[in-house]
C-alpha cells in the first residue's frame, strides 16, 4: 500500500518486490475485505482467497467456534519512513454510531532506528478543552505522550486511545478487521495529489478517551504479549519443535526473525503462514536460538 508517510524497508529488511520509486507504508499479509483478499500460494486449495476459506471450508480450517461472516483478524507490516498521522479508532459502542467499524490493535516493533519513538494517549491531567485549543494553534503535539520505541517492545492500542507512529519504526500490526481510521492532526502536510489530507474531528472528539493518560511500552516477559476479547498474540523463541496449537483450532504465525519449517516448507523474516485447525498439532521447527515468531489466536469465546 502507497503511504505519504511509507519507505522502501520493506525492501531491505523483508527482500519484498516494491514497485520502483514508491513510498510503501503497508503491506497487508492477511486480509479478508470486500477491497482487498489474502490468496492460498500452493496446495490444493491453491488460489482461494481468505474469505472463500472462511466461509467454505471453516470447520476443517479454522475449527467450529466462529460465527462472524469475515475472518475477524487483519495483520499488516507497517514501514514508518515519517510520521503518521495523530489518529483514533472508533470504540465498539460508538462505530455503528458512523456507519464504521471498531478497531484494537497491538504493535510489535521488528525494526527501529535511533532515536525512534510513537506517541500513545495523552500526557497527564491534559484536559479536552486544552486539547482542542492546542489543535487550533498545530501544538498538539506537545500534549501526547511521547514513548521511545527499540525492537521487541510491542505496545496494545484498545480503541479510543490517540496514537501515532513516528518515523523510523517497522511494526508488526495485528488488529481487527478494520479499516476505519479517524485523523486528528496530519502535521499540516499534503498528500501525494498535493492537497491536505481530510480530517475526521467530530468523530475522533466522540471516540477519544481523555482519560487515557501516559501508556507504556512493554518488553516481553513472558511468552503471552496480548490476550484481549479480539486476539491473542504470543511470543515463541525456542529450538526444539513444538506443536502449532493444542487445542484444534488455527494458529497465525509471523515470523519477526530467522528461519521456521512447517511441514515441507521453509519461512523466513517477515513472513506469514496460517497453520489450519485440522492439523493443529503439526510441529513448528525453529532453524536456530535466534529465530523468533508471534503466534496469533482467537479467543473461542470472543468469537461468539
Amino acid at each position: 500500500m502507497e503511504r505519504v508517510w511509507g519507505g522502501r524497508k520493506l525492501e531491505t529488511l523483508f527482500a519484498r518486490e516494491l514497485p520502483r520509486e514508491t513510498p510503501i507504508g503497508e503491506s497487508w499479509e492477511l486480509v479478508d475485505r470486500k477491497d482487498a483478499q489474502s490468496i492460498v500460494a500452493e496446495g490444493r486449495l491453491k488460489g482461494s482467497t481468505l474469505h472463500e476459506l472462511w466461509t467454505s471450508h471453516r470447520e476443517e480450517i479454522f475449527g467450529t467456534a466462529y460465527s462472524q461472516p469475515r475472518f475477524p483478524i487483519l495483520i499488516k507490516i507497517l514501514d514508518a519512513s515519517s510520521a503518521l498521522s495523530i489518529q483514533v479508532h472508533p470504540p465498539v459502542h460508538l462505530a455503528p454510531l458512523f456507519g464504521e467499524e471498531p478497531k484494537t490493535e497491538m504493535w510489535y516493533f521488528a525494526a527501529t532506528e535511533k532515536g525512534s519513538s510513537i506517541y500513545a494517549g495523552l500526557k497527564k491531567g491534559t484536559s479536552k478543552r486544552e486539547f482542542e485549543a492546542a489543535l487550533r494553534d498545530a501544538s498538539v503535539a506537545n500534549l501526547l505522550h511521547r514513548i521511545p520505541s527499540t525492537p521487541d517492545d510491542f505496545i496494545f492500542i484498545p480503541s479510543g486511545r490517540l496514537h501515532a507512529i513516528d518515523a523510523g519504526n517497522v511494526i508488526f500490526e495485528i488488529q481487527q478487521n478494520s479499516d476505519t481510521t479517524y485523523r486528528v492532526f496530519d502535521w499540516n502536510r499534503v498528500g501525494p495529489d498535493g492537497v491536505p489530507r481530510k480530517l475526521h474531528l467530530e468523530e475522533s472528539f466522540r471516540s477519544i478517551d481523555f482519560d487515557d493518560f501516559e501508556p507504556t511500552l512493554s518488553h516481553p516477559s513472558g511468552e503471552t504479549l496480548v490476550a484481549s476479547d479480539y486476539f491473542t498474540v504470543d511470543r515463541w523463541k525456542f529450538t526444539k519443535p513444538r506443536s502449532a496449537n493444542d487445542l484444534p483450532q488455527f494458529s497465525i504465525f509471523q515470523v519477526v526473525r530467522g528461519n521456521i519449517n512447517f511441514k515441507s516448507r521453509r519461512f523466513r523474516s517477515g513472513d506469514l503462514f496460517l497453520v489450519p485447525a485440522s492439523i493443529h498439532n503439526t510441529p513448528v521447527i525453529f532453524e536456530t536460538e535466534s529465530s523468533l515468531v508471534l503466534r496469533i489466536t482467537l479467543r473461542t469465546a470472543a468469537a461468539e
